[in-house]
């Protein structure tokens, strides 16, 4: 790759659709029924292209005309610091450049290559409803419509005494979507919920006491990260003989949160893939594992990051999940990809295994990015 420039960047953010409206959480309204992610394509002067998501404005791009791929990236330490913000364009690349997917990159091997997933998709949907009943019915319906696309194990937003019903009734209403999406989904599958910090310690302890049955894999962000509530619902999970692990990272995380997992009052970690990033997981993955740690990386609304986590699991032993947000994007051909039983198929393609869709990115270019030439 030495004396490979940049020549030509591309900058355009697309338009996707879910199957259905994604609800509330804890404490924000209706998600939508839209993604848009913003999608790079970089030109080098030999004729590769590597393409990706990348927040980038047309001013930042020029600044990286006539760069040198090896002075962005080296198989040492990845993507520098400095050019992390265009680091998925520079790992696909990287890819198209050596013909290997990027996951072949980081363990050295060829051949399929899977990572297991979750819907992510079981938002508050039901909050039209009066009856917890029907409501419970209602999210364990769309529980099995990601089973149908291939998931075994699947997320649920819960917390909606936080803010949209009375903490009560809200309350018992997660028990029991919690419990229905559990019958729906049988005993085999993967149960996770989700807070967005919309519970506190007494509320988290009822709900893991009301669907203790349900047996959750992992309780994510109960309540803002606290080391002292997380200790004492440590504790009680123990004395309890429940198995739930705590997750958190997401969003405005504490600092304080490594050292916290590594004190053992974390079970998961979930920074965002796009912020820090995939390179900085690169760094952090093994760190995590040498204490048994798991990495799930968060993306939810990014689309893209459905596609690239799983690679990390080719360097981190102790992945959890990609997080699966289903979308339709125009402009991605994503058809390489595919789920089944639980599991991304991960296609053994150079880069990310995705390319460009000409005619909607070209209309997208128009509509809303730019082109910087050298």
């Amino acid at each position: 790759m030495e004396n490979v420039k940049i020549e030509r960047i591309e900058w355009a953010r697309l338009t996707g659709e879910r199957p259905r409206k994604a609800g509330c959480n804890s404490r924000l309204g209706e998600h939508g029924l839209h993604v848009r992610p913003p999608i790079a394509r970089i030109t080098t002067s030999d004729g590769a292209s590597g393409i990706g998501f990348a927040s980038l404005s047309r001013e930042k791009a020029e600044t990286l005309i006539g760069l040198q791929i090896n002075q962005a990236y080296d198989t040492e330490s990845s993507v520098s610091e400095e050019y992390r913000f265009m680091e998925y364009p520079l790992w696909d690349l990287v890819g198209q450049i050596q013909q290997k997917p990027v996951y072949a990159i980081l363990s050295g091997k060829n051949g399929d290559f899977k990572a297991p997933c979750y819907d992510t998709s079981l938002y508050i949907d039901d909050l039209h409803i009066d009856d917890n009943a029907e409501a419970a019915s209602l999210i364990a319906s769309e529980a099995l419509e990601g089973k149908a696309r291939g998931h075994k194990a699947y997320k649920i937003k819960v917390g909606r005494g936080a803010m949209h019903m009375p903490l009560e009734k809200g309350t018992q209403r997660d028990i029991d979507v919690i419990n229905a999406v559990r019958e729906a989904v049988g005993e085999d599958a993967t149960i996770l919920i989700d807070a967005n910090n919309g519970y506190n310690l007494n509320i988290t302890k009822q709900v893991l006491a009301g669907t203790a049955d349900a047996k959750v894999y992992w309780m994510e962000e109960a309540f803002h990260e606290d080391a002292r509530v997380y200790g004492i619902l440590k504790e009680w999970l123990n004395k309890e003989g429940i198995k739930t692990k705590i997750a958190d990272g997401e969003g405005g995380a504490s600092p304080n949160l490594i050292q916290w997992a590594k004190n053992g009052l974390i079970d998961i970690v979930q920074y965002d893939i796009f912020h820090p990033g995939f390179s900085r997981w690169l760094e952090l993955g093994p760190e995590l594992d040498e204490v048994n740690v798991g990495t799930a990386p968060h993306h939810y609304g990014g689309y893209y990051g459905n596609f690239v986590t799983g690679h990390l699991a080719a360097k981190i032993k102790n992945f959890e999940f990609v997080e699966w947000d289903h979308a339709t994007t125009p402009g991605i051909d994503d058809s390489n990809y595919s789920i089944s039983n639980g599991y991304v198929n991960i296609p053994n393609l150079p880069g990310f295994g995705l390319t460009i869709e000409e005619e909607p990115y070209q209309k997208a270019l128009k509509e809303n990015g730019f082109i910087v030439n050298a």
